[in-house]
């Protein structure tokens, strides 16, 4: 495709207090070999610089548009993101991700997807590509990489994230968006570095027990009983833990 006909993609930066991880962030942003990108960033009202740093990028066109206010957890601020996005496909790079390469946007987007509307990738943890499936299927957990993950917009308008859920509210619309006949499309290459000492991975056990209540609201019989068994031992034994 042309510069002309390639898609916006709109990139949602949510972050508080996050400092030099968003400057990581928004740098991997600005790097992206990509000419239809818009960048909005959702700031938790930070006392940190993360304002000055937001500004700085804002200055030199990487950030489009941004705000600071109270939110009510990372999934409102999500909303409140694709709220005031105009792009075509929408993915979240929050304070601390980055891209894989400089070309991830160029790579993915030199296809239209006219039969998909979720596009997902590969994650890089660790130094390590953890591959995703190339099928989605209901698990009892997320089977991709949510900053590895674009999204329509009209997906994201349709179905808003579940600010109920502190930390699977992603685990619960993707399974909402398989289960209303989304089509879902895998790409074999890495999308995003995950950071990994974000609150999803510092909150293991709550994060396990969110999903529970997910498969709760979502899972019908008998797999739900399934799922709720293969989550229950890993969450008492993080229990257990103290993690």
């Amino acid at each position: 495709m042309t510069e002309l006909n390639i898609p916006k993609v709109s990139i949602i930066t949510v972050t508080y207090n996050a400092g030099a991880m968003l400057e990581k962030t928004l740098d991997s942003i600005q790097k992206q070999q990509y000419g239809n990108k818009e960048t909005i960033v959702v700031d938790g009202k930070s006392t940190d610089n993360s304002l000055a740093i937001i500004q700085h990028y804002a200055d030199q066109g990487t950030v489009t548009q941004w705000s600071s206010e109270p939110d009510k957890g990372i999934y409102d601020a999500m909303n409140k993101g694709v709220s005031r996005c105009s792009g075509q496909w929408v993915i979240f790079m929050n304070a601390g991700d980055t891209f894989a390469t400089d070309d991830v946007l160029h790579q993915v987007f030199s296809n239209k997807w006219d039969a998909a509307d979720i596009v997902y990738g590969d994650v890089v943890k660790d130094n390590h590509v953890k591959t995703a499936p190339a099928h989605y299927r209901l698990y009892h957990r997320m089977l991709f990489c949510h900053q590895c993950v674009f999204v329509r917009r009209q997906c994201l308008v349709d179905i808003p994230f579940d600010i109920h859920h502190r930390l699977s509210a992603d685990y619960k619309f993707f399974i909402q968006q398989y289960q209303q006949g989304a089509r879902f499309q895998y790409i074999n290459m890495p999308i995003a570095i995950f950071d990994t000492t974000g609150v999803s991975n510092s909150k293991r056990s709550s994060g396990l027990f969110d999903n529970i209540k997910v498969v709760c609201e979502t899972i019908p019989f008998p797999q739900r009983i399934k799922f709720v068994a293969r989550l229950a031992v890993p969450y008492i034994m993080c229990r257990l833990k103290g993690k």
